[in-house]
């Protein structure tokens, strides 16, 4: 559930209890549907770019022969992908997004034909994330597949997801070939040490078993949201209904 949608929410559950609602809370109720309304037509448009240029772009790839104009349009997709999820932001619960950076890496490893296994645990939780963790480990992902890409000849990529007792675990390993004098070395892998502390978790680099690189990141998570209320309808991601 985007957080919007918990927004109103809470607000809505103001005036269920208030009869009749305050002038004042149905004035902030408006303002925070409208805001809501301005955020989906935001998304819709980011959607729209992404779906067109992003496709035309995926074309013209299949169709440049020369491999330094294949490498500049895979450097302008990559481009857009990180100008539309830099200004969309990144938030949700965990498995949200998890969901978009699973889907941002396969078209990324798509465009240089790598192999992407994605392996996640079923009975992952799937706490709320604020913008800052989503935005962190949403970034470490995506600096784990960019350095395989730019540093290794990679041809599969895997990438784990599961947890252990409170904390998740998230590793990516290359087939590429291991080089451990050059972990640490660049902007890139310090940003991802900050971006761990700031998960309050720490990050590794080690020989993975496919024969590159492995990216071990660990934190703990935050706490599940609280169950809905006797009697309310389920939220979005809630309630019976499988997946």
């Amino acid at each position: 559930m985007s957080g919007w949608r918990r927004l109103l929410g809470r607000v809505g559950e103001i005036g269920d209890a208030t009869a009749p609602a305050p002038p004042a809370l149905a004035d902030l109720q408006r303002e925070l549907e409208i805001a809501h309304a301005i955020d989906v037509e935001r998304r819709r448009i980011y959607d729209d770019l992404h779906d067109d240029i992003g496709s035309r772009l995926l074309t013209l790839l299949h169709r440049v022969q020369e491999p330094a104009q294949q490498q500049m349009v895979r450097e302008i997709l990559q481009d857009l992908r990180a100008i539309l999820a830099r200004d969309r932001g990144i938030e949700g619960s965990l498995l949200e997004v998890l969901a978009q950076l699973r889907e941002e890496t396969e078209q990324r490893l798509l465009t240089r034909d790598i192999e992407l296994d994605w392996r996640q645990a079923d009975d992952l939780p799937d706490p709320p994330l604020d913008r800052a963790q989503g935005m962190h480990l949403f970034r470490i992902g995506r600096e784990s597949v960019t350095n395989a890409m730019r540093h290794a000849t990679v041809a599969c990529m895997r990438v784990v997801v599961g947890r252990v007792g409170s904390d998740l675990f998230f590793e990516v390993t290359d087939d590429g070939q291991f080089d451990a004098a050059r972990i640490g070395e660049g902007r890139g892998t310090r940003s991802m040490q900050s971006r761990a502390g700031e998960l309050h978790g720490d990050i590794s680099w080690q020989a993975g078993t496919l024969g590159g690189t492995k990216v071990l990141l660990r934190f703990p998570l935050p706490p599940a949201a609280p169950p809905a209320a006797a009697g309310s309808p389920p939220r979005d991601g809630q309630g019976s209904m499988p997946r």
